[in-house]
């Protein structure tokens, strides 16, 4: 699933291309692919219609695109291969074409969702009672580190309370939003802190700067276009992201460290896979165990 740079390089191409402009009609051509709204294909069509689309928004990996009329929003979940793509008029239908939204202004194009494994979709939602409007199925997602509204020291709190390691807590959502599986082994490989960690035993000043290291990452990763391992994360214009050139950790099984040489490992870790040093990422001892 795209990481937060992903998806922020999706909402900036939505904000600049259909944010403002009014839905003509919607044509869902797989019904899997608005599973998430429960009253059916017909029927979210049939509500986009003539709506006008706001300022695009986004928390963590989810985006949403709000209607000022009644606080609706429609979520995008791009799951493994969703892309959201502004076509120019007469752009011939992607082979995974599932949903297509046409503007009033025509040759301003049409908004179309292509998803080749139909992981993702779209939704319509009422929005939470904030300046956000954001969805209410997502409401119990934090900020991101790249939000105004995230708290660090919650956050250092809630790690020191939580019997987890650091990189399942930079994973959880509820934690700490947008964060996945690349840019936790590239923060963690830069704040020299093993996946495996207990949150418990981090200090203020290591959490601190494990966040940081985590905004920088998302930072360059979003000046780059976001990363992209395969041709299906694109952006709006089809265009893909090219930070996997600049990665540290992930993906360089036994290539040798940048900051000291020794050949980097992999592991398995929860149907995914971690990758560090094991000289400047240091294995946690183990605990004794108790009798």
């Amino acid at each position: 699933m795209p990481e937060l740079p992903e998806v922020e390089v999706v909402r900036r191409g939505l904000e600049r291309w259909a944010s403002g402009r009014t839905v003509a009609a919607a044509e869902v051509l797989h019904p899997r692919a608005v599973r998430r709204h429960t009253a059916g294909p017909a029927d979210f069509a049939a509500r986009l219609a003539g709506r006008r689309i706001g300022p695009a928004r986004r928390r963590g990996k989810y985006l949403w695109l709000p209607f000022g009329e009644d606080g609706f929003s429609v979520l995008a979940h791009l799951g493994m291969s969703g892309q959201l793509l502004i076509q120019p008029p007469g752009t011939p239908d992607e082979k995974h074409l599932r949903i297509r939204i046409v503007f009033e202004d025509a040759e301003g194009g049409e908004l179309r969702f292509v998803d080749q494994r139909t992981f993702g979709g779209l939704s319509l939602h009422p929005g939470e009672d904030d300046a956000e409007g954001l969805p209410d199925v997502i409401a119990h997602i934090a900020p991101d580190p790249l939000d105004p509204a995230f708290d660090e020291a919650a956050f250092h709190a809630a790690l020191r309370r939580r019997r987890t390691t650091v990189k399942r807590a930079l994973l959880d959502q509820s934690l700490i939003s947008g964060v996945g599986n690349i840019y936790a082994d590239e923060a963690l490989w830069r704040s020299r802190l093993h996946y495996e960690r207990p949150t418990a035993t981090l200090t203020r000043k290591q959490t601190a700067e494990l966040v940081s290291h985590v905004r920088d990452v998302m930072n360059a990763a979003l000046a780059a276009g976001g990363t992209s391992f395969d041709s299906l994360y694109v952006n709006v214009n089809g265009e893909s992201g090219y930070f996997e050139r600049s990665l540290d950790a992930y993906g360089r099984e036994d290539e040798p460290c940048r900051r000291c040489g020794t050949p980097m490992r992999r592991r398995a870790w929860m149907n995914r896979s971690s990758f560090y040093c094991p000289r400047c990422q240091r294995a946690p001892r183990p605990v004794p165990a108790t009798r």
